[in-house]
């Protein structure tokens, strides 16, 4: 599963404390203020229902009372709805048996017994509040007063504090966001700087002025680059100085082995044989030097130029006598990319060798394009490369442990490690993977090749 960035972690954990925190205040303001509004509804009606009590109570107060017309007497609006027990009988203001009938049962008991009370029912499934008055040994008054608006009320508050607690949350998160992006520029500040000194530009710095929390972090980043670009040129210097040196006597060799190759009729076979030894481990020996010197030079930013891949990749097929026709461009790639023409041929030039000494040969060479990068593949003939060495391989003095079988086994170790370097060197990488019809695809992108 694949793990969330730091960005991504931070503004859901802001989004998800401001909703939980925004959905608690909203719960105990929906509850205060619910509280509070039932409260004070209640306190009205019973008011109300003491004053209407009185008023009926003073109508039953003769000898023939009309109780409809009491009750009808009273001025309880529409929200309040008046009903009397008297002797055990109901009365209203008409029949309305949905009235009598949300009294409770408890409720007439104990009024009935002379305790006023209250409490809220459901009235054809509206809320509502009943109030009641005990006003004799017989009578005792109800008034029923609908909570409808009040519920209504109460939907519009939920949804308005529901409202508001998610507006909090995406605030929060957009905040979290700004905040994330603000704060995390320094380290992507760091991260540039550092793939700027992984393709080998290493003048790159931070600037110990742009956060002042993070002056000691820049200033040991910069220590560290600085203390690295002196130890690679020194190594890279040495490298250079001592293949230098051993041109001379290398030269002085060469031609030592020049005259004893020439001479070669009049030695007796055993010595001819020396002799021979002699000239092919010179000349590896030359070549093993001259691939040190382009490695020292090699870890350098390449300088873009306008090339003619096609035609460079065509050039490199002369030495190996192969025929031109196995460069292929794609359809949709230009011929000409923005890269380093002395880097792109040797890196052509050592995957041909490489496919010739232990691939059996290139069997196609194609110019591709993957958005703004140019991608480069040559494929061979040979037994592949093994899961376990296709990383190992472009490292410096490693040869894959099929190359003794595949060929002669007289490789540097350094033609593969030339090509990682080179492709470094224009940000890009080489990979390599199976050929579809067998044998091995190298893949070389460097980015930012094509227009």
């Amino acid at each position: 599963m694949r793990r969330l960035g730091l960005r991504t972690r931070v503004t859901a954990a802001f989004a998800v404390g401001a909703l939980l925190l925004s959905a608690s205040m909203a719960l105990v303001s929906y509850e205060l203020t619910r509280r509070s509004l039932l409260d004070d509804r209640e306190r009205i009606a019973v008011r109300a229902a003491y004053f209407d009590a009185a008023v009926v109570r003073a109508g039953l107060d003769t000898d023939t009372p009309d109780v409809v017309a009491v009750l009808r007497s009273l001025d309880t609006g529409g929200s309040r709805r008046p009903v009397l027990h008297l002797n055990g009988e109901w009365y209203a203001r008409a029949a309305d048996p949905g009235t009598t009938a949300a009294v409770p049962a408890e409720l007439l008991r104990a009024v009935t017994a002379g305790e006023p009370a209250v409490q809220r029912v459901r009235v054809g499934g509206q809320p509502a509040l009943v109030v009641g008055v005990p006003l004799s040994a017989a009578a005792t008054y109800f008034e029923v007063n609908s909570l409808r608006e009040l519920e209504q009320t109460f939907q519009v508050l939920a949804l308005a504090l529901t409202t508001v607690a998610v507006l909090v949350a995406g605030s929060g998160a957009a905040l979290a966001w700004y905040a994330t992006r603000h704060g995390l520029r320094p380290l992507t500040a760091v991260a540039d700087a550092a793939e700027k000194i992984a393709a080998g530009d290493f003048t790159a710095r931070l600037d110990p002025a742009t956060d002042p929390d993070l002056t000691r972090l820049s200033s040991s980043f910069n220590q560290m680059v600085d203390r690295l670009a002196r130890r690679i040129e020194r190594d890279r210097r040495f490298a250079a100085d001592v293949s230098h040196e051993l041109r001379s006597p290398l030269q002085t060799l060469a031609a030592a082995a020049s005259v004893l190759a020439r001479r070669r009729d009049h030695q007796d076979e055993r010595t001819a044989t020396a002799a021979g030894l002699v000239a092919d481990e010179i000349d590896r020996f030359q070549r093993l030097v001259n691939d040190l010197i382009d490695l020292a030079r090699s870890d350098q930013p390449a300088h873009r130029a306008p090339v003619d891949v096609v035609e460079l990749a065509r050039e490199a097929c002369e030495p190996y006598d192969l025929l031109v026709g196995l460069v292929e461009l794609a359809p949709d790639a230009p011929a000409v990319w923005q890269v380093e023409r002395r880097r792109i041929a040797q890196v052509l030039a050592n995957l041909f060798d490489n496919a010739v000494t232990y691939g059996g040969g290139p069997a196609a060479v194609r110019l591709s394009r993957d958005g703004d990068t140019g991608v480069i593949e040559v494929d061979d003939d040979g037994p592949g490369v093994p899961v376990e060495d296709r990383e190992v391989i472009f490292d410096r003095f490693v040869r894959g442990r099929a190359a003794h079988t595949r060929g002669a086994g007289d490789g540097t170790g350094l033609g593969l490690a030339l090509v990682a370097q080179h492709a470094a060197a224009h940000a890009g990488q080489v990979t390599v993977a199976d050929r579809p019809g067998g044998g091995a695809s190298f893949r070389v992108t460097p980015p930012g090749s094509l227009p």
